[in-house]
């Protein structure tokens, strides 16, 4: 697996990385996206929609090497989870 090495604070990945989200996936995902994982690039804005970490990272970092990737759970706070937790809508 290809690693990039990280360039900013994981605070201004996690400021970034939440703007592109809300600004510009968000309003694009469906309603089957529910619970699935966004891997986003916060130097492009690529993006990858899949069912886990793992393999939305694999697929952003096969189209862009260099990512700098914050992950966001669609329809939730977190991308991982202990115990039980309610979901707020996309």
């Amino acid at each position: 697996m290809i690693t990039a090495e990280r360039r900013y604070p994981i605070e201004e990945v996690a400021r970034r990385g939440t703007e592109i989200y809300e600004r510009d996936i968000r309003p694009k995902v469906k309603a089957n996206d529910w619970n699935r994982v966004v891997a986003v690039d916060i130097e492009t804005g690529g993006y990858e929609i899949a069912d886990d970490t793992l393999t939305a990272s694999e697929r952003l970092l096969l189209r862009l090497p260099d990512a700098q990737i914050w992950f966001v759970r669609v329809g939730s706070r977190g991308v991982h989870r202990i115990g039980s937790w309610e979901a707020s809508a996309p």
